[in-house]
């Protein structure tokens, strides 16, 4: 069994078009334990957002492979992939990635009915009622605000506990104070969970809050540091 809960190893990336081949990312290779949590730094179109979504098994590599624990994601069809990023991998996304048809508690029921979970009523009430929205539960994302909406991707997330939760931008479309409360729900959530969280963030103080930061530049690992939080 590894000790790892998250391997990334010799990941590249390139697109070829017309105009010749784009090394988008080149020998990213990191790994990180449970409970770990990771912050992809670096300018943008450095390839962080792309890497991300390699790790999910959204998108895949050029060459190299990324395992969740031992299995490696790549030897798995679109199907088995799918499967296993319900049981095991959260997200939580700069635009919310709410289903405007959807109350916001039939948002965060969605992946636990979609595992055939007969209690996930109850299970998405608790985590609403969680992240400060119970009297929110009939609401449709239009009538809520951009805080609002975060939170209940934020339960969406959180409510199957995932073992990895993704995070790509988390505030990006929050003013400062409401990414503040927003960010603080997120950290606590993942102490509650014991999730190891891997976040792509531009802000210098979100990084400084995880164990580890890893930057990046022109598609390759320049740093990767760790520091142990209070």
């Amino acid at each position: 069994m590894s000790e790892f809960i998250i391997s990334v190893e010799q990941i590249c990336k390139s697109v070829s078009d017309s105009t010749g081949t784009l090394d988008i990312l080149q020998n990213i290779d990191f790994a990180l334990k449970a409970r770990e949590t990771a912050a992809i730094v670096g300018a943008s179109g450095s390839g962080k957002s792309t890497l991300l979504s390699i790790i999910a098994g959204l998108d895949t590599p050029t060459s190299g492979t990324v395992r969740l624990g031992t299995q490696d994601i790549f030897a798995l069809d679109e199907d088995a992939r799918a499967a296993l990023r319900a049981h095991r991998v959260g997200f939580v996304f700069q635009s919310f990635q709410l289903l405007g048809n959807l109350t916001a508690l039939e948002n965060v029921m969605l992946p636990l009915e979609l595992d055939g979970r007969k209690d996930a009523r109850k299970l998405a009430t608790e985590m609403l009622a969680r992240v400060g929205l119970s009297q929110r539960l009939g609401s449709y994302p239009k009538v809520l605000s951009g805080g609002e909406q975060q939170r209940v991707a934020l339960a969406r997330a959180f409510v199957v506990k995932p073992a990895v939760l993704l995070a790509d931008e988390p505030t990006g479309s929050l003013d400062f104070a409401t990414g503040e409360t927003i960010m603080a729900l997120m950290f606590d959530l993942n102490r509650e969970q014991g999730t190891t969280l891997v976040l792509v963030t531009h802000d210098p103080a979100i990084a400084a809050r995880c164990d580890r930061r890893i930057t990046i530049e022109a598609g390759r690992i320049v740093g990767n540091s760790t520091h142990a939080n209070p």
